[in-house]
């Protein structure tokens, strides 16, 4: 999608929504300095996958630990880096931060180490790596075994001080959501987790770039994240084979290589709690809390035919008998610094300072005639609730009908109910 002004501006304010540990702390705090540089390690694994899951809200329901698919490769297969933490950092190829310019937190394991693992734990073939004399946590290359180039790329990161806080990652995701050929996860000897996901780069099928992908969550909350395509990029090259080059105990054996356990023991610690050994992240609702007031706040005579989420976001899949529409909602008790974005003509502020801000756009994920209708509410303490909906049950599929099941107002409604602010945190 060409990065006009209205894309840059979805990508920001979607950025914000993830989970913001690391924004509006003071930079003297050395602890919440670390979470940054954690989080935004966090948001490298996570933005380029929202293309995949297709999203809850296109997707402003996303939270860090609930995304799928995807990977770290750019349009030419450069690796990503976003923050809203913090100003981006200067980069060198496989987002490795400059030597000597390392932000606090963020990892330092040499890139053409995290190759050297990659290529010795994959068939033979030629690779081509963009940049491996930088620092960081994460690798992207070009592989060829004779059958056509395919971009792949790999990613280190810690879901949390334990393997449940990242279950998400390695948990199938809804085929309401996500369009895929095949998953499978399963526990492995020892208490790992692992998932391969054998599905595609545009949800809506209007390129055929498949995108499969691997990760392993250790029982102590380590994360190993491989994605391979049938192309030599993830976006914007032409497709080179009918499939990536590797099988899925290919990719198994890939990120479940003892290799990679000395290069996840150097990433940077979570910060904890003072006094506890918890780790310091935002709280958040539970996914049920969260699911279970979204259903409570719909109007009577509809129909839920699934529903979904995770911590501090949820969906429900609901017919009023004139055709399946998606709802969704993301509860973030500490928004941190997102004030920017609620400016202009389509922001209204309330008598108590909170800001609503509302829009109508065609969808994001290219189903045929999908719109989403989006209200956005922030309070002056930070409080931000999303409420989303669309004319479709997914947004990757063709329109079920002419606007969503709820009108403008039904959704500023519930983003504004007083039963979110309620909500137990975790």
């Amino acid at each position: 999608m060409p990065q006009n002004e209205e894309t840059q501006r979805f990508e920001e304010e979607l950025g914000a929504v993830l989970r913001s540990a690391g924004d509006g702390f003071a930079v003297d705090d050395r602890r919440e300095l670390v979470a940054g540089g954690l989080q935004r390690g966090r948001r490298r694994l996570v933005r380029r996958r929202l293309a995949v899951t297709g999203g809850v809200l296109a997707l402003a329901a996303v939270g860090i630990g609930g995304a799928y698919g995807g990977s770290l490769l750019g349009p030419a297969g450069q690796a990503t880096t976003t923050s809203v933490a913090a100003p981006p950092q200067p980069r060198q190829g496989n987002g490795a931060a400059e030597p000597g310019k390392v932000p606090p937190g963020e990892a330092t394991i040499p890139v053409k180490d995290i190759a050297a693992v990659l290529k010795s734990n994959t068939p033979a073939g030629r690779w081509q790596f963009d940049d491996l004399d930088g620092v960081g946590q994460s690798v992207t290359g070009v592989y060829d075994d004779g059958n056509g180039k395919a971009g792949v790329s790999v990613g280190l990161f810690r879901a949390g001080t334990t393997g449940e806080a990242g279950k998400d990652q390695v948990t199938c995701p809804d085929r309401a959501l996500v369009r895929y050929d095949r998953c499978a996860s399963e526990l492995l000897p020892g208490g790992d987790r692992f998932m391969v996901l054998q599905g595609y780069e545009y949800p809506d099928g209007r390129e055929e770039t498949k995108n499969w992908r691997a990760v392993l969550l250790t029982k102590d909350g380590f994360l190993v994240d491989a994605s391979e395509y049938n192309a030599a990029a993830e976006k914007g090259a032409a497709i080179t084979r009918e499939n990536p080059p590797f099988s899925a105990s290919q990719l198994k054996t890939l990120v479940t290589a003892d290799a990679w356990r000395p290069l996840i023991a150097r990433l940077p610690q979570l910060p904890t709690k003072p006094g506890t050994g918890e780790a310091h992240l935002p709280a958040v609702p539970s996914a049920a809390a969260v699911q279970a007031t979204l259903r409570s706040l719909l109007p009577q005579g509809l129909t839920v035919q699934s529903h979904g989420g995770g911590d501090g976001h949820g969906y429900v899949v609901v017919d009023d008998g004139k055709g399946a529409s998606m709802v969704g909602v993301d509860v973030q008790p500490r928004s941190g610094k997102i004030a920017d974005l609620f400016t202009g003509d389509d922001v209204v502020t309330l008598p108590d300072g909170t800001k609503v801000k509302s829009t109508q756009r065609a969808g994001e994920k290219g189903g045929a005639g999908v719109v989403w209708w989006n209200v956005d509410t922030l309070s002056p303490q930070g409080f931000r609730v999303i409420v989303s909906a669309f004319n479709s049950g997914a947004q990757y599929s063709a329109a079920t009908r002419a606007e969503p099941v709820l009108t403008m107002e039904q959704l500023k409604a519930i983003a504004l109910s007083p039963k979110w602010k309620k909500l137990p945190l975790k």
